[in-house]
């Protein structure tokens, strides 16, 4: 039990709290190496069909790999906001990846679909003019927060994938506020781990985006259902 106060209470949380998201970013990112792998060789490719051609392994990495891992960190991140106790990092991690690895699996398979029709789509209508070109443009952005929020959902509440999807879409088209604050808040994460600091790649950069979107999600979740049970007492 701890015991400690004023600054070293503080300095004990922030290494807490560290430690928590660099330990199941680390896992994260190591299971997910492949795809890194993949992905740079695409934007290093020499050419066009080379680089069509490395999309080819994702079909399987994507919703083998990434999915399932980051579905478990969703529900290892919303442990933390709940405040549900862990009795270590990384067991309740790979708890959360066996648990949740086929429904994960299968989601991903679907999730991984729409990207690709969408990158497809992008690729051979971008060249057209420019309002087609925002239009698949704001399509991403809005897939990309739909993802995100299916994400939450899945590490939230015990559905099956077919209601997860229909509840992402309606929570992503519902709640522009919530849209708006996660697209925001996960892009310019992204733009400064690409750009200004790597090092938050393999240490913080999955686990923050997980953290800010979730407790951005739980706040809305908590306050639909507060709605829901005024209106039922009501």
């Amino acid at each position: 039990m701890r015991d400690f106060s004023g600054l070293t209470e503080t300095l004990y949380t922030a290494t807490e709290w560290i430690m928590r998201f660099s330990v199941i970013n680390v896992l994260w990112f190591i299971l997910n190496i492949p795809i890194v792998f993949t992905i740079t060789s695409i934007f290093f490719g020499n050419s066009e069909s080379s680089s069509l051609l490395y999309l080819w392994p994702l079909v399987v990495l994507l919703p083998a790999l990434f999915f399932p891992s980051t579905a478990a960190m969703f529900s290892t991140v919303r442990e933390w906001i709940i405040k549900k106790d862990q009795a270590s990092l990384t067991k309740t991690y790979f708890s959360h990846l066996k648990a949740t690895y086929k429904k994960s699996f299968l989601s991903g398979i679907v999730l991984m679909a729409l990207w690709f029709i969408w990158i497809l789509d992008f690729t051979f209508f971008k060249n057209e003019n420019d309002l087609i070109w925002t239009m698949f443009v704001v399509v991403g952005l809005i897939l990309f927060v739909f993802t995100i929020n299916f994400f939450s959902l899945s590490a939230h509440y015990q559905m099956n994938n077919k209601a997860l999807l229909k509840n992402a879409f309606f929570v992503t088209v519902g709640n522009p506020l919530l849209s708006l604050f996660i697209l925001i808040s996960n892009l310019s994460l992204f733009y400064v781990s690409a750009t200004e600091l790597l090092f938050l790649w393999p240490l913080f950069a999955g686990t923050v985006s997980a953290f800010l979107s979730f407790l951005a999600f739980y706040r809305f979740s908590l306050k639909v259902e507060e709605k829901a049970l005024k209106n039922k007492e009501g």
